[in-house]
């Protein structure tokens, strides 16, 4: 038997986003005056919000009043440079599509902030997913569990019966805490190894490999 829901994370996960957030975190860092970053380092910095990313971008010294700052600053260049290079990884709407089909209840909760969120599914998804959330005043970033508890609930599932996929330990960390079964992905921006350790209690290769898995 399937499980009654998927929940999904985002970056990483549905959509290799990496290109959008490399120019993005750039731009903004060169309209502050401060060194860009490569590819890599980019990497390395996100799984834990746009803010975050740009704590960690930002120079080591830069005072949190200019860190706020360029976050806003980043907020604000989304919607016209934060998805015009995304794409979704190959094979993920057809999983999506057949899973939907089958009468699953599907979700998304991320870390990015939640009007992003809304924006890119109904960019690359629409109609597909019956919720999809990000971080805001009432959704806490993961690992708190409160933001998958609340979706649960909103989608009448039980954790048993549902399955969190994600490509981060914070993915594996907020199943884990509300009771899902946690699913780490290998094509996204952590390695497998890292999920193992973080509670993955099924890894994944391809996205048609979710359709194998069962309660």
């Amino acid at each position: 038997m399937t499980y009654a829901a998927y929940i999904f994370d985002l970056d990483g996960t549905l959509l290799n986003t990496l290109p959008d957030l490399v120019r993005l975190t750039n731009m903004v860092l060169d309209r502050r005056g401060w060194p860009q970053r490569t590819t890599d380092e980019i990497l390395s910095y996100v799984g834990d919000g746009g803010r975050m990313l740009l704590r960690r971008a930002a120079p080591a010294d830069a005072p949190e009043e200019q860190v706020e700052e360029a976050y806003l600053c980043w907020r604000e260049l989304y919607p016209t440079y934060g998805h015009a290079l995304t794409k979704p990884y190959e094979g993920i709407p057809e999983v999506l599509a057949q899973l939907k089909a089958e009468g699953v209840k599907l979700g998304v909760l991320s870390n990015k902030f939640d009007a992003a969120v809304k924006e890119v599914i109904a960019h690359h998804f629409p109609g597909v997913f019956d919720v999809a959330r990000g971080e805001c005043a009432d959704i806490p970033r993961k690992p708190d569990p409160r933001g998958l508890q609340n979706m649960l609930r909103q989608l009448g599932v039980q954790p048993a019966e549902t399955a969190y996929v994600g490509d981060s330990t914070t993915d594996m960390q907020v199943a884990r805490a509300a009771g899902a079964f946690p699913i780490g992905v290998t094509w996204g921006y952590r390695p497998a190894v890292e999920l193992q350790e973080a509670g993955a209690q099924r890894l994944v290769t391809t996205p048609s490999e979710l359709l194998q898995v069962s309660i």
